[in-house]
């Protein structure tokens, strides 16, 4: 009865068979080219003391949540913060979930019905496709930001389906290249579908003030719902979905990823807070990660290096094959960079590549090393 199933155990060995096993690490003592902390916040200084402040000046001396938010976990800083959200990203209402993973999942098993009919980019994120999965609706996925294969399959479904929802994300995390989103609002009005958009790795990073991509473009009120995350530039935990109010009242009915756990501590609350009040106050902190993005794609420029197109704060470039990717990964660590290569099966075979995350703590001077390093790992591995 201890031994590991002999099913599960293949599945591992075919994994360390393809060289794509994987397994955590650590980047310690490297210069972070890895992470998603685009703004510098999770390790910031001024973050960790306005969240003490904002604690001590409530007085809140609480370390867990005690319950779900429907039964005692609802504290009162979650009103706080919901409705921070909703003022800076212009929305009816927001609800927060504990992760950018439970309010997908939560959004797209509880939204979409039976008959109706979910068509979503083919490379849309796996807590989406999770969500899909576990929903009565059909789904579809159609080809990467190209209208042409959305159009084909609105007209073979549209006068099927009860509602029908298109799904994108405004910046996607393997490549950081974006859809034509004004594109994808026109068909959404045009054919009466749903337009929903996981801003996860826009909210912080575009806008003059990090309001993310839909915002920017003044699109936020031409769709149905939006999601943002605070793990990835806000640097905190926790996630919201931002809609009109009817919505964020029945995903706190239906979603079961926000009714059946824990809700986030009051600490976390407070990080939520004061990680908005932070990019509020010091505009700064936004744009030096602009000046960091331009100047990474100066240097990829200077060293003629074909990565793909991208205006967000992830950069690719690809390297087939998971033995050579791993390998100019390890050259670059060696170097002192922290950056990671993306294998299979996470990305289709042959189309492995290397992920570079910029920050608005990377200086040019680390950027033009990296780049040599990697022009001569590039020719020589």
């Amino acid at each position: 009865m201890n031994d590991f199933p002999l099913h599960l155990a293949e599945k591992l060995q075919q994994r360390i068979a393809e060289n794509a096993l994987r397994t955590p690490g650590t980047t310690a003592g490297l210069i972070d080219f890895s992470s998603n902390d685009y703004l510098g916040l999770a390790a910031s200084d001024q973050l960790f003391e306005a969240t003490n402040q904002l604690l001590l000046q409530r007085n809140i001396k609480v370390n867990g949540a005690t319950g779900s938010r429907l039964i005692t976990g609802n504290h009162e800083l979650y009103n706080e913060a919901e409705t921070l959200l909703a003022q800076f990203h212009e929305a009816d209402s927001a609800l927060i979930f504990n992760s950018g993973y439970d309010a997908n999942v939560g959004f797209f098993s509880a939204v979409p019905q039976k008959g109706d009919v979910v068509l979503y980019d083919e490379y849309i994120h796996a807590s989406i496709r999770d969500g899909l999965r576990l929903c009565g609706a059909q789904s579809y996925k159609f080809q990467h930001n190209d209208k042409e294969s959305l159009y084909k399959l609105i007209e073979r479904y549209r006068s099927k389906a009860t509602e029908l929802y298109i799904v994108t994300e405004s910046v996607f995390s393997m490549d950081g290249d974006t859809p034509n989103l004004e594109a994808f609002a026109d068909i959404a009005e045009r054919y009466r579908c749903r337009l929903v958009v996981d801003e996860a790795h826009a909210v912080g990073v575009f806008g003059d003030r990090g309001q993310g991509l839909l915002q920017s473009y003044g699109l936020h009120k031409r769709v149905f719902a939006r999601l943002v995350t605070f793990g990835k530039a806000m640097g905190c935990h926790g996630a919201a979905v931002l809609g009109s109010k009817n919505l964020t009242v029945y995903l706190s009915n239906f979603a079961r990823s926000f009714i059946y756990t824990t809700g986030l501590p009051p600490h976390s609350l407070a990080a939520i807070i004061s990680s908005y009040n932070t990019i509020i106050d010091n505009p700064l902190t936004v744009s030096k990660l602009h000046i960091a993005i331009s100047a990474f794609k100066s240097e990829t420029e200077r060293c003629h290096l074909p990565f793909i197109l991208s205006y967000s704060a992830i950069h690719c470039i690809i390297v087939p094959g998971n033995e050579r990717a791993r390998k100019i990964a390890a050259e670059l660590q060696r170097a002192g960079f922290s950056v990671k290569a993306i294998l299979s099966p996470t990305v289709p075979v042959g189309q492995e590549r290397l992920r570079f995350c910029i920050h608005g703590f990377n200086t040019r001077p680390d950027m033009s090393r990296m780049m040599d390093v990697l022009t001569n790992a590039l020719r020589y591995l």
